[in-house]
């Protein structure tokens, strides 16, 4: 007989993430002893037993509960046990910016980014988190990116669970006999995860008859990849409309569409220096250039600033002058 069918998706899933990867690649799962990123160990463990790439566990405490530091304990035991080596227990210390959720997300991030050096991190989102994370960014109004969820890759992070939902990952560990760790925090609800998880959710399947969560996966898939074509041709606009010295021919921009150029005009500022720009920053340049009224300088964050001169957008450095910030 085969493996359980839930054994044998995920495993199916962490199979197709690591096909792009040389096998001498290690990778890292990280786990916290729920049955997601639970599931997930067992199946790089499985993978690396068959295939001989390099495996490894790491379990972050963020030393938020009494008795974190014993669970973690526990789930660093149990890595060694599915055969991955080398097993790696840290402890964070969670601050207070952007609430509970954010801080301990920037910890726990900040503390696995030393393994991207090494190879790559596994990570344990599947669908319904995907879905969670697609109606956060609805409730935030901050445009398609927002709602384009999480990537099955980026830099260096794996998601190869996003294709799986939540049921499959805990009737895996049933079937393989694996200790699942509930965290208290998921059925806290003082936290947004979870009361879109525990209420919003389950209504919405219930309002819409059911579905919902692979809708809303799919949405993210299928954005991420408008996305990705916006970018490309954005990055195509802003080589074409390149003068020297560093600006921005007005007349090359204003051929472009407003998706086109609002992406242009944030990734030209960016990548000089001046960012992260908010909507409101790209719609003053936005108005450089379609909006011209004579208008002076614009502040950026940074310390920068833009103006238009002569035809051509110019960014202003730190301390420079308008005047002297492009050439006569």
């Amino acid at each position: 007989m085969g493996p359980h069918p839930a054994v044998a998706a995920v495993r199916l899933a962490v199979r197709r993430a690591l096909a792009g990867h040389p096998v001498a690649t290690p990778a890292f799962v990280a786990c916290s002893g729920g049955a997601d990123s639970l599931a997930l160990a067992a199946a790089l463990a499985f993978d690396s037993a068959h295939s001989g790439r390099p495996a490894g566990l790491v379990c972050i405490d963020h030393g938020l509960q009494p008795g974190s530091a014993e669970q973690t304990g526990r789930v660093g035991a149990l890595g060694y046990e599915l055969g991955l080596d080398p097993v790696h227990v840290l402890r964070v210390e969670v601050g207070r910016a952007g609430g509970p959720e954010g801080a301990a997300r920037t910890a726990r991030y900040a503390a696995l980014r030393p393994f991207l050096d090494q190879g790559l991190v596994l990570l344990g989102h599947t669908a319904d988190d995907q879905a969670e994370t697609v109606l956060l960014g609805l409730g935030r109004g901050s445009g398609p990116r927002s709602i384009a969820g999480m990537r099955p890759e980026q830099d260096g992070y794996l998601r190869p669970l996003l294709v799986l939902r939540r049921s499959q990952t805990e009737a895996a560990c049933r079937a393989l006999g694996l200790p699942v760790w509930h965290d208290p925090h998921n059925a806290d609800f003082r936290f947004r995860r979870t009361r879109l998880r525990k209420e919003v959710l389950p209504l919405l399947e219930d309002v819409l008859a059911g579905g919902v969560t692979e809708a809303l996966a799919r949405t993210a898939e299928q954005l991420q990849a408008d996305l990705d074509t916006l970018d490309q041709l954005a990055d195509l606009a802003l080589a074409a409309a390149a003068v020297p010295a560093g600006g921005l021919s007005v007349e090359l921009l204003g051929r472009h569409p407003d998706g086109i150029l609002s992406r242009v005009l944030k990734s030209w500022a960016e990548r000089a220096g001046a960012g992260p720009l908010t909507a409101g920053h790209v719609l003053e340049l936005w108005r450089l250039v379609r909006d011209w009224r004579g208008q002076g300088p614009i502040d950026l964050p940074g310390g920068y600033g833009a103006r238009r001169a002569s035809g051509t957008l110019w960014l202003i450095a730190p301390g420079t002058a308008p005047a002297e910030s492009h050439p006569r």
